[in-house]
């Protein structure tokens, strides 16, 4: 007896430090990846110049200008974007218990782009390009991305607001967004209808999600929605694990189900709706992260949200760099690697589930 009681906590101490182990693993990854994206690009700067530059020793100016002004804000905007709309999608599927559950497949990142289409169509913020090879212009993104923001917000509410009235059953909040996603689908497809050639040229344009379009300032607001909603996360990560067992033994373990599944969304949507209305349609993060953690390090959220966040973090970078270098000088948007890296899993998961 007193020999198992010894083995419990040494196999208990060894299955968290497996856990933590590849977490830091993935970390200490990002942070060379991180290195190895700065480098590489139409212009390549080797990794000691890097470095030097980052560190503040000098450099020749069109190596700080090109890292410290595109590089740097773009690389950081993928890795808090990544893990944003990671954490956002293994939250979502906590609350929901349902592995296809993502701030995409629940219509709202669709709902920002309906948003953004509004914006080009009636206020006029999209316009044609002065050359052939400028087909349009967004005349005011700061507007489109508040239309794109309110819209996804909107959406989340009705969702939200439906899911109050039916009881906040993890059921009706899918069916919900699956109609939201469908209505937002069908208003963008009516929008490039009946608008104009340079008109659609920049409704498609903002569609595909880059994260090269923020700056300084819009990225200082994704990471400061993004630190706010993980901390939230963190802080609740013992009650959502008393969710992953069900209401009934999260209610008898003193937790308000129905409350934290409606925060929990509520903070899901809040980061999604601000990454998708700064950087445009990013999928299949949200969904892909959370599943590929799960087989790594299982659903204990004590360390499902963080090393979620690195993965989402991690799986974005190398996106935006694949994006950026596979046919260099041009520049791919990051949402067309993203759904070719997350269409065959979500295929993989709609077959495993049957």
């Amino acid at each position: 007896m007193h020999l198992e009681d010894g083995v419990k906590p040494a196999v208990y101490k060894k299955y968290i430090a497996r856990k933590v182990g590849i977490i830091t693993g993935m970390f200490i990854f990002l942070v060379f990846f991180a290195l190895f994206a700065v480098s590489v690009g139409s212009i390549y700067i080797p990794i000691p110049d890097v470095i030097q530059t980052l560190l503040g020793g000098p450099g020749t100016s069109l190596y700080e200008r090109v890292i410290w002004n595109i590089r740097i804000p773009q690389i950081i905007t993928a890795i808090v974007a990544g893990a944003g709309l990671a954490i956002a999608g293994a939250a979502m599927q906590s609350v929901l218990k349902n592995p296809m559950a993502s701030p995409y497949t629940l219509g709202l990142s669709n709902a920002a782009a309906f948003g953004a289409a509004v914006g080009i169509l009636i206020f006029g913020f999209g316009a044609t390009g002065s050359s052939a090879m400028e087909a349009f212009t967004i005349n005011n993104p700061y507007l489109i991305t508040i239309c794109a923001f309110v819209f996804s917000m909107l959406a989340a509410l009705i969702i939200l607001a439906i899911a109050k009235v039916r009881s906040t059953s993890p059921e009706v909040i899918i069916l919900a967004g699956v109609a939201m996603n469908t209505l937002a689908v069908a208003g963008l497809a009516a929008i490039q209808y009946f608008v104009d050639e340079s008109k659609v040229a920049a409704i498609v344009f903002w569609q595909f999600g880059d994260v090269a379009r923020a700056g300084w300032t819009e990225l200082s607001i994704i990471t400061a929605v993004f630190l706010i909603c993980f901390i939230y996360f963190i802080w609740k990560r013992w009650d959502l694990n008393a969710m992953d067992a069900g209401d009934e033994t999260a209610k008898s373990l003193g937790v308000n189900a129905s409350r934290l599944r409606f925060v929990s969304m509520m903070a899901a949507s809040l980061i999604s709706a601000v990454v998708v209305s700064f950087l445009g349609v990013i999928g299949f993060v949200g969904l892909v992260c959370p599943h590929i953690m799960r087989r790594l390090i299982g659903d204990d959220q004590r360390y499902l949200i963080i090393g979620t966040a690195v993965c989402g973090a991690l799986l974005l970078l190398v996106a935006d760099t694949i994006a950026r270098t596979m046919i260099s000088p041009h520049v791919l948007p990051v949402a067309i690697i993203t759904a070719f890296l997350g269409a065959p899993v979500f295929l993989y998961l709609i077959m495993k589930r049957r």
